[in-house]
């Protein structure tokens, strides 16, 4: 009994071939992923139809206030669902359509920094 796997602690690297260069070398690598991307904690439209009153402040300190969002990350505001309630609304960013469906039913999209 002669060779690798006889010796004492013959364990032999994940991916190891044989001298052969390793499957995970050959392939080539696609993409990007930037080493620090922004994050952003994410609010819909529709929820705030469902959580606040006509004419509310909405703002990130309230929203973590009342537990709403978790994280200490920047607010971001997106678009799906209907709102039909005039709100103003204070967040880090908003997408396109949230903005316009916040101002299309009467309320305003304040830009924070």
């Amino acid at each position: 009994m002669k060779g690798q796997k006889s010796r004492r602690g013959d364990s032999v690297m994940t991916g190891f071939e044989g001298g052969q260069t390793p499957i995970l070398r050959r392939i080539p690598k696609r993409g990007f992923t930037p080493p620090f991307p922004k994050r952003y904690q994410v609010l819909n439209v529709q929820d705030l139809e469902t959580l606040f009153k006509p004419n509310s402040q909405v703002t990130p300190e309230y929203l973590a206030s009342e537990g709403i969002v978790k994280r200490n990350l920047p607010l971001k505001v997106l678009g799906w669902g209907e709102l039909k309630k005039s709100l103003q609304v204070s967040a880090h960013s908003f997408s396109a359509s949230a903005k316009a469906k916040i101002e299309k039913a009467g309320g305003t999209a304040t830009l924070l920094k």
